[in-house]
């Protein structure tokens, strides 16, 4: 089959004579129907929507009418007629497609109204089952919307409520509908079902509980258009729901940059979101001071004390309601996001005086069970499930001839809960709920041990009684050697290591205890 290039595609002007409406939001269904039939377009429906349109007075033809055949199987069968799909796929620019239709007795149609069973609302209603969302699997609807779409440069297709003003205005305008706003419209139109058929791919791939599917899809809408991406020479959008997790009610638009904070500081603090008052502080993904305590304004002066430097033009992430005292705090130094489930009106009032400084609510936790996530890579894209591991000391094992006090098995949970959000190779010291030091992203762990402790040291915070947490195993003794001679006391770490033994010894040499979780947390 020859195919015509764009450039030779007819794009003149289209004149909407016969109209199809078949919606499951009816929302603007009414408005849009007498305007059709103020412009003397003849109507064709189904079922609730032709039903509609006849109780507002306006004239309509069921599609019974125009196929010769009822309705059948429950409404599973109304649409799927030549008499529609000849008139939808009809070239009417195309001499022989003219009299082929005009032999077979079909009429062209010029627009179609059609939206879709809503089965991504249906499945996350609680109480849906197999059996319903089966059911709101709409068959007539997207072939509809295909075959219009594919037609466009003689067909016109509409699927969102969204779409029928600017349609209409060019319609009682210019009379007809241009080849620029078919075009895109067929676009949107393919978008959509693209959209709905991932939805239920997805539906499936759990449904049958492939792990890791045999196919990618991924449909996201796009948010907003960014102003640029890392850098100012990169174009960039985000796409997705994020309106659902947060609201970022004061400051600028946020950044391609501040998306990728907000996701970290995000998935750090919803792992402590059943802990005491709890504050963390990062810098480009990265935290650089945590800390819990009786309040949030302790809190916060905790994780600022880890690394004075770093939170200048950082994020700030609370978990409990932000209140005036910690406001206060936060406020004597350039901050560029906070992030908190609330805040109290005393300190938004005094947070929203400065226009640069972004604020949001948190909406919903991220990090709920089932998550995935994606990486692009060359040709293609990594998938993995979320790094969401329940914490529970009883399943560690300690190690070493002395077991952790209860104040170090307190210090080695928090730590463990810290490292996971700190990337790999990752070091972190910390003590009564207070992180110490920091070592992150370096390719040996030793040095990411002696960054941390050099932090230490440079904020004047003793390192004596710490635990460490290093979120792979030490393949070497000398990684707890050195956390020995700074002064701490507790080891938390995955093990796994072929020198396990020989770092258990290290640890007894020195009086130290260490727990083996059995679970790795690299960040890359």
């Amino acid at each position: 089959m020859s195919l015509q290039p764009l450039s030779e595609l007819p794009q003149k002007p289209l004149k909407i004579n016969r109209a199809l409406l078949s919606v499951s939001d009816k929302s603007g269904l009414i408005p849009l129907a007498r305007t059709l039939h103020e412009q003397n377009v003849e109507l064709i429906s189904t079922g609730g929507t032709a039903q509609k349109i006849r109780e507002a007075g306006i004239p309509v033809k069921d599609v019974s009418e125009i196929t010769g055949f009822e309705e059948c199987l429950d409404g599973r069968v109304k649409t799927l007629h030549p008499r529609i799909h000849g008139g939808l796929l009809a070239r009417t620019s195309h001499q022989p497609d003219i009299d082929e239709i005009q032999e077979l007795g079909i009429e062209p149609i010029e627009l179609v109204v059609v939206n879709l069973y809503p089965f991504k609302e249906t499945i996350d209603k609680p109480g849906s089952t197999p059996a319903i969302a089966t059911e709101n699997i709409d068959i007539g609807g997207p072939t509809m919307i295909r075959a219009a779409a594919k037609n466009f440069t003689h067909v016109c297709v509409l699927t969102s409520p969204e779409q029928y003003e600017a349609f209409g205005s060019e319609l009682k305008d210019k009379k007809d509908i241009s080849f620029n706003l078919r075009r895109d419209l067929a676009r949107r139109a393919f978008n959509h079902t693209a959209e709905y058929d991932a939805h239920i791919a997805n539906y499936f791939n759990t449904l049958t509980g492939e792990e890791t599917p045999s196919q990618l899809n991924i449909s996201l809408p796009k948010s907003q258009d960014l102003r640029y991406g890392e850098n100012p020479h990169q174009k960039a959008a985000v796409y997705g729901h994020q309106n659902e997790f947060i609201d970022c009610f004061h400051g600028k638009q946020l950044s391609y940059n501040n998306f990728l904070d907000v996701d970290a500081a995000l998935n750090l603090i919803a792992d402590f979101q059943d802990s005491d008052p709890t504050c963390a502080i990062f810098k480009h993904t990265v935290p650089c001071g945590i800390a819990t305590d009786d309040t949030l304004a302790t809190a916060w002066r905790k994780a600022f004390a880890t690394d004075t430097m770093s939170p200048f033009g950082g994020i700030v992430t609370v978990n409990r309601e932000l209140d005036i005292d910690i406001a206060k705090a936060i406020d004597e130094i350039f901050t560029e996001i906070i992030i908190a489930p609330s805040y109290s009106p005393e300190a938004k009032e005094l947070l929203t005086q400065k226009k640069n400084r972004r604020l949001i609510r948190i909406k919903k936790q991220v990090n709920v069970s089932g998550n995935r996530q994606f990486k692009s890579i060359f040709g293609g894209a990594l998938s993995q499930e979320a790094d969401i591991t329940a914490i529970d000391f009883d399943e560690f094992k300690t190690v070493t001839k002395r077991k952790p006090t209860q104040q170090e098995k307190k210090d080695l949970l928090f730590a463990w809960k810290v490292v996971k959000h700190v990337k790999s190779n990752a070091i972190v010291y910390a003590r009564d709920g207070q992180t110490i030091g920091i070592g992150t992203g370096q390719t040996s762990r030793v040095e990411s041990s002696e960054i941390a402790i050099a932090k230490a040291k440079q904020e004047g915070l003793k390192l004596e009684g710490t635990a460490i947490a290093s979120d792979a195993f030490f393949p070497f003794a000398d990684g707890v050697e050195a956390a020995a001679e700074a002064g701490a006391t507790s080891v938390i770490q995955p093990g796994g290591s072929i020198r396990d033994e020989e770092v258990i010894e290290a640890a007894n040499k020195h009086n130290m205890t260490m727990v083996f979780t059995g679970k790795r947390h690299f960040r890359h």
